[in-house]
Parts: C-alpha cells; sequence; structure tokens
C-alpha cells in the first residue's frame, strides 16, 4: 500500500515539475529545449520577422510629413434621420386582415387527399358524361322529329285522300 502511494507521490512530484517547466518557457518566450525540431523553429521564426504591419494612426495627428499619409481619414457618422425612418418603417404593424377565410380554418376532412387525387379523373368522366347526355338528347330529338315527320305525313295523305 506505501508502494502505491509512494509511486502516486512521485508522480505528483514530475507533473509539478513539468508545470513548472512549462510556465517558465511561457514567461521566458520559447527555449531551446522544447522538443521541437530546428527547422520548426527556423520555420516558425522566418514569418514573424518578414511580417510587418504598416502604422495606422486613428487617434493621433502627426506633425510629421510622412506620418501624415497614414493618418485614417475620419469616420463620418450615420445619419440618425436614416435609421429612426428604417426603425419606424419595421415598427409598422401589417394591415390586419379582416376577413377570414372558413375554409382555410376549418380542419379538413380525412379523405381530402383522396378527393383532390381522383379529381382529374372525374373531371374527364364529367366531360364524356355531358357529352353522352347531349347525344340522347339528339337522338330523342331526331326520333321526335321523325315521329313528327311521320305524323304529319299521315295527316297529309288523310287530307289528300279526303279531297
Amino acid at each position: 500500500m506505501e508502494r502505491k502511494t509512494g509511486s502516486l507521490q512521485e508522480q505528483a512530484l514530475k507533473r509539478k515539475e513539468r508545470l513548472k517547466a512549462l510556465r517558465e518557457r511561457q514567461l521566458h518566450g520559447r527555449g531551446q529545449d522544447d522538443g521541437e525540431p530546428e527547422q520548426k523553429k527556423a520555420s516558425l521564426e522566418e514569418p514573424a520577422e518578414e511580417k510587418h504591419r504598416e502604422l495606422k494612426l486613428r487617434n493621433y495627428t502627426p506633425e510629421d510629413e510622412e506620418l501624415k499619409e497614414r493618418q485614417v481619414p475620419k469616420a463620418k457618422p450615420a445619419s440618425v434621420e436614416d435609421k429612426v425612418k428604417d426603425q419606424l418603417e419595421a415598427a409598422n404593424p401589417e394591415p390586419i386582415i379582416e376577413e377570414v377565410d372558413l375554409a382555410n380554418l376549418a380542419p379538413r376532412k380525412p379523405d381530402w387527399d383522396l378527393k383532390r387525387d381522383v379529381a382529374k379523373k372525374l373531371e374527364k368522366l364529367e366531360r364524356r358524361t355531358q357529352r353522352a347526355i347531349a347525344e340522347l338528347i339528339r337522338d330523342r330529338l331526331r326520333g321526335s322529329e321523325e315521329e313528327l315527320a311521320g305524323a304529319v305525313a299521315a295527316v297529309g295523305t288523310e287530307e289528300g285522300d279526303s279531297d
């Protein structure tokens, strides 16, 4: 049992030493013994040297002519009237619809999708039915015309016989 606690204490001490070394490296910059190869160190340092930020003067008015060229122009504030106008337009409520379509509010019947799917077929059948009814009416009219013509002819022959 003592052996386990001893090894745990040793591990804790090693961990503390590693953390202390890491803190020192962070405070004092990168050290030589941080475990990275020399090529990586060189590649990390080169861009830092090449990287040069241009000086931009925002809040400082320089006296030197060269520095005056680097001065950033003053920013112009946005128009308050435009912002207020936009906010007022956004705040206007949409016109309220006075008429409410009851068909949209009422729940649909359970078979509405079946009726929708059959509607095209029913249109075709409705057209065929109308045509058939029109043909039947025409046939009856033709039949009644023939009967009427026959009756007129029969009446005409009877009158001609009686003359």
